[in-house]
C-alpha cells in the first residue's frame, strides 16, 4: 500500500469518527451564522466511512 493512499483512508476514518461523535455529544455548529443539522452528520458518517473502505480495499489488490 502506498503512504499517501494510506494517510487519506486513514483521514476520512478519522473525519467519519468526527462525525459520529457530533452525532453522539449533540454538537452544535455553526458556520457563518448558518446552524448546522445534525441529520447532515448522518451523511457525514457514512460516505467518508465508505469512501476509506473502499480505497484501502482497492489499494490492498
Amino acid at each position: 500500500m502506498k503512504p499517501v493512499t494510506l494517510i487519506v483512508s486513514l483521514l476520512l476514518a478519522l473525519i467519519s469518527v468526527g462525525h459520529v461523535l457530533r452525532l453522539l455529544f449533540k454538537i452544535e455548529v455553526i458556520v457563518n451564522g448558518f446552524h448546522v443539522p445534525l441529520w447532515i452528520s448522518f451523511f457525514g458518517c457514512i460516505v467518508p466511512a465508505l469512501l476509506a473502505l473502499l480505497l484501502w480495499r482497492e489499494a490492498r489488490n
